[in-house]
């Protein structure tokens, strides 16, 4: 496993040097004053129909979530919403990265030792006031986390070990009416990418980390693949986006040229390219997802397409 790795969560319960804590109470309480001076596989649903319009969606891809308590004061890790997701039954999830729970340093990227909060966590999702400062809304629980299900099975695969890095929110049954499947700008997904991305392939995403403080136009990022991570059999890709995924853009989705759900943001890279982040696949994170659980899980299609040039959400 080439290079540096380290989880992108931002999360207040991880123990942190003096510096690294210092740094982020700073750029937690300068976006506290810049908010107070600005506030002075393809699945479908049961009935596609159900689904929120896109432009008042409260649960949607690039949502912020809060795992651990109801705040990012509070003690939540904060991680971004990846691509939402259903179940045979048409039960609705919405998905982040395994290690938005984990109980651990942000260095522990062995899901197969690594330690996370239980199934059954309450989730929270919001934005930069509530949900970072304030209490933020239910939206449901964790019901599946990579990490607990490889240890369950006792998982000695190295590379699935190391890359497998995806969980699911089961939505509350009154919180269903509020989700809707489309990534913001970008619209899509329109499918499942099938593998790990090709070297050069240009990829989209949308990170919503509470570091950006709430500056939307910081979100959407597009870029380059890197290609498959070396040794990684094909669980993972390296990217490199303008700008690069930060601690809270954890867990989102990416998407290739196509408009595929392509994988999840997991890793921040300090080799061999600084600033690169590592995604990944999804596809084979979901396959295992759907080995795991039986749930036959599937990729929710957005109701905008996909459109490399920024587009309006549907109504």
């Amino acid at each position: 496993m080439p290079g540096w790795r380290a989880r992108g969560g931002v999360a207040p319960h991880v123990t942190r040097s003096i510096e690294e804590e210092s740094l982020v109470k700073l750029s937690l309480r300068l976006v506290c004053v810049a908010s107070a001076l600005a506030l002075a596989v393809l699945g479908a649903p049961a009935a596609a129909s159900a689904w929120a319009p896109a432009s008042s969606a409260t649960i949607r891809p690039g949502v912020m979530t809060f795992t651990g308590a109801s705040s990012f004061l509070g003690g939540a890790g904060q991680c971004t919403a990846n691509f939402v997701f259903t179940d045979a039954s048409g039960g609705a999830y919405l998905g982040q990265a395994a290690h938005c729970s984990s109980t651990g340093s942000s260095t522990e990227t062995n899901g197969c030792s690594a330690g996370s909060l239980p199934l059954g966590t309450p989730i929270y999702s919001g934005e930069l006031v509530n949900g970072g400062i304030q209490n933020g809304t239910r939206i449901g629980t964790l019901s599946y986390n990579s990490w607990i299900a490889m240890q369950s099975a006792k998982e000695k695969d190295a590379n699935t070990c190391a890359y497998n890095d995806l969980a699911l929110i089961k939505i509350e049954s009154s919180q269903v009416a509020n989700v809707n499947p489309t990534v913001p700008v970008w619209g899509g997904p329109d499918g499942l990418a099938a593998g790990a991305s090709a070297t050069g392939e240009r990829v989209f995403s949308y990170g919503n980390s509470i570091l950006r403080g709430g500056i939307s136009a910081l979100r959407p990022k597009t870029g380059a693949s890197l290609g498959e991570a070396e040794g990684s059999g094909g669980w993972s890709s390296q990217v490199y986006t303008v700008t690069p995924g930060i601690p809270g853009d954890s867990g989102s989705g990416f998407m290739n040229a196509s408009g595929n759900a392509l994988g999840v943001l997991s890793t921040v890279e300090l080799a061999p390219v600084a600033g690169s982040n590592g995604v990944g696949t999804l596809a084979k994170e979901l396959a295992y997802a759907n080995s795991a659980t039986g749930l036959g899980l599937a990729v929710a299609a957005g109701t905008t397409p996909f459109n490399a040039v920024p587009v309006p959400p549907a109504p």
